[in-house]
């Protein structure tokens, strides 16, 4: 299972987001989504975060709010564990991103925006303060969402 971080930064009720437009391969081709990555080994999630937001946007994270846990399950593709995290506590000057380019979107329009149909279960609960959250993603050999299970973070799975 890959283990991985997504960070949502906020400025001005605008969250920055990446648009997946430059590698070939991509899962995440043509897809609006957070800042992140893989875990390495012996790193935590929290540290994975901070690396990943410091090599694709060049800001520093100071302190970022846990919100939760996601489990992609797939029919083609490795499962994926993404601990999701927000800040706007960060420093800074935004660089390019070798992996697409980043844009602050007005937290109003990112659900009009082309995204994985299971990020708008997890965006909707950050967007309303409804974390942290536990979610469970079914996606079909089509990359379609077919089933999605929420829990509360603290319970049992």
């Amino acid at each position: 299972m890959i283990k991985s971080t997504v960070c949502y930064l906020v400025h001005d009720e605008k969250w920055l987001m990446l648009l997946r437009n430059k590698k070939q391969h991509d899962l995440n081709h043509g897809k609006w989504i957070g800042v992140g990555g893989k875990l390495k080994t012996n790193e935590t999630p929290y540290e994975c975060m901070v690396r990943e937001v410091i090599e694709e946007t060049g800001y520093q994270v100071q302190s970022a709010l846990y919100c939760g846990i996601i489990h992609f399950h797939y029919e083609h593709h490795e499962d994926e564990e993404i601990y999701v995290y927000q800040t706007s506590d960060y420093v800074g000057t935004l660089h390019e991103c070798s992996e697409g380019t980043l844009a602050y979107i007005p937290k109003k329009d990112i659900l009009d925006l082309e995204l994985w149909e299971g990020d708008r279960i997890f965006l909707e609960k950050m967007f309303q303060n409804e974390v942290p959250f536990s979610i469970r993603l079914y996606y079909d050999e089509n990359e379609i969402l077919i089933k999605s299970e929420v829990k509360e973070a603290n319970t049992n799975e």
